[in-house]
């Protein structure tokens, strides 16, 4: 395992903490702030400590190019809001407004970086950069567990140069990762959606070997169900995935389950929809959702279980018409009494819709850098920090 923020000296010092703050925004305002409040234990954590912070994150994909509409500002404001406290916002990344605030920071202040990924070299891992943000600073915490399976300058370039701690957001999600894979109460139910069987090959190929069920759904249960026989009439099917989920057939019997009726409609934005049972799509119709008998098979499979992982919705969640499945899953597993981790967008938005957000064990914030995880992967922001 490696060093929690908890397990170095840092107080009085000066500590540059990645976070991720790559909120969504409106009208120069943030609108979910569910990222930001991820990481408040670290922050409080580190003011309990007398420690001048330093915080550096990313928002968007401006590809080393500055954008005014991916400034940090509207970021530092909400901070300020909820932590009750002054913020201070520099203009640049490493450069002559952030040393000299850096500098002139005193305990307990705060100062947040522009940006990181204005800088061109944030994304290529550039020495000189990271060398420059770890100047601002006597050690580095990675609270960023969502961008751990990126090489970059601040996740993985400035850890070379200063002693490099998990804060607690990321030491929370390696150890409730970890412990899925290695030691998960039983039975251990895994219940994966989304669109494309290709995104998740690795992870379906690691998981099966340690869940006790598989449960299907979204996209990715129309690609099996056609890989059993079943015409799918105008389903979208991940061709790139067809001969894998015809080889996971065969190798999981008994433990992969699929869809047993779908909600189909002539387009995904149609306003209403029929139920079938798998066998019966009709030509012209698509599946885009799980099916009523399904979310009751799947309910009671979940409910009773042990350790329950969830990533990717069970239908077309943007559309309210094929939401159910997903929210429907989104109350069973927050019926479970044992130890539930969900992860992903669409899953956790269906959390936060049906209230049951606060009931799940871990609801991980990294929703690529899980998956990686779950792969049975190394990611690179993880291993630059140091062991216990």
């Amino acid at each position: 395992m490696k060093k929690s923020v908890r397990e170095l000296q840092v107080r009085g010092k000066r500590v540059l903490l990645r976070v991720d703050f790559n909120v969504p925004m409106a009208d120069g305002d943030v609108t979910d702030d569910t990222r930001i409040r991820a990481s408040l234990p670290t922050i409080e954590y580190l003011l309990e400590q007398d420690a001048r912070i330093i915080l550096v994150s990313h928002r968007g994909r401006p590809k080393g190019k500055v954008l005014e509409a991916l400034r940090m500002d509207p970021v530092a404001r909400r901070l300020a809001d909820i932590l009750e406290r002054p913020v201070t916002k520099a203009s640049d990344v490493a450069g002559a407004s952030s040393k000299a605030l850096a500098a002139a920071l005193q305990p307990c202040e705060l100062l947040l970086l522009e940006n990181v990924r204005f800088h061109p070299g944030e994304e290529v891992n550039d020495e000189e950069l990271a060398r420059e943000m770890a100047s601002l600073a006597d050690v580095f915490v990675n609270d960023a567990f969502g961008t751990a399976h990126r090489a970059h300058a601040s996740t993985v370039g400035v850890a070379k140069h200063l002693p490099s701690v998990a804060g607690l957001l990321m030491s929370r999600e390696i150890e409730s990762l970890s412990r899925l894979l290695a030691e998960p109460a039983r039975p251990f139910i895994a219940v994966l959606g989304g669109i494309k069987v290709s995104d998740k090959i690795r992870v379906l190929q690691n998981l099966a070997g340690k869940a006790d069920m598989l449960l299907l759904g979204g996209g990715m249960a129309n690609t099996f169900l056609s890989a059993k026989g079943f015409s799918m009439g105008t389903s979208i099917i991940d061709n790139d995935g067809a001969t894998f989920a015809r080889e996971m057939l065969e190798k999981t019997r008994g433990c992969l389950h699929l869809p047993v009726d779908l909600l189909v409609a002539p387009s995904v934005w149609a306003g209403e929809s029929a139920r079938v049972p798998v066998d019966a799509v009709p030509p012209g119709l698509m599946a885009l959702d799980i099916g009523p008998r399904t979310v009751a098979a799947y309910r009671e499979t979940v409910v009773p279980a042990g350790t329950v992982f969830w990533n990717g919705p069970m239908g077309v969640f943007e559309n309210p018409v094929f939401a159910g499945g997903t929210r429907e899953m989104a109350k069973a597993i927050a019926s479970c009494k044992g130890v539930t981790v969900v992860g992903g967008g669409d899953s956790i938005a269906a959390l936060k819709e049906t209230g049951v957000y606060g009931e799940i064990t871990h609801v991980s914030t990294g929703g690529g850098a899980s998956l990686e995880f779950l792969e049975g992967r190394s990611l690179p922001g993880i291993e630059v920090l140091m062991d216990r």
